[in-house]
């Protein structure tokens, strides 16, 4: 059984940019997205993955990731994926020996920017970078398969 454990916050500020290692653009959508699991198609510019993700909120979930043809991707993307798509690009950041990446998202969403930082287990100390804001792991309206039902700019913004 694959889980992923992720904490995911809110931005403080823009001083995480200085920081980018290097950054990859994503175009996703949703086959499904049940009360159980959602079933995800993600492309970036050479290599396409299908991922199945249990529904729970918080920290801990199952996920499963496989890659598929480029091609049959973007034909389902463009065919069989609820719309609208989620548009964004991944910048990565390593600090203290982990991996952080923040999604800069485009399109619908845009003005949206979430770090994540993923976990080797449940439990495991991290050192929070002054750039981080609030923390919305346990927020459903953050999670992709929520903002491809309820886009950002749909939000009310104070």
């Amino acid at each position: 059984m694959a889980l992923e454990i992720e904490h995911k916050f809110l931005l403080a500020n823009d001083s995480w940019r200085q920081h980018v290692s290097h950054s990859v653009r994503y175009r996703q959508g949703y086959l499904s997205s049940a009360v159980t699991s959602s079933i995800r198609v993600r492309v970036s510019a050479e290599h396409a993955w299908l991922n199945i993700k249990s529904a729970t909120i918080g920290t801990c979930r199952h996920e499963y990731e496989y890659p598929i043809p480029l091609t049959d991707a973007n034909e389902m993307l463009d065919n069989l994926c609820l719309k609208p798509l989620i548009e964004k690009t991944r910048h990565f950041v390593n600090i203290d020996g982990f991996q952080w990446e923040i999604d800069e998202f485009e399109g619908v969403n845009q003005g949206l920017c979430v770090a994540e930082i993923e976990l080797p287990e449940i439990g495991v100390a991290f050192t929070k970078p002054a750039w981080l804001g609030q923390e919305v792991t346990d927020d459903v309206r953050y999670y992709n398969n929520a903002l491809a039902q309820n886009p950002y700019c749909n939000w009310q913004h104070t």
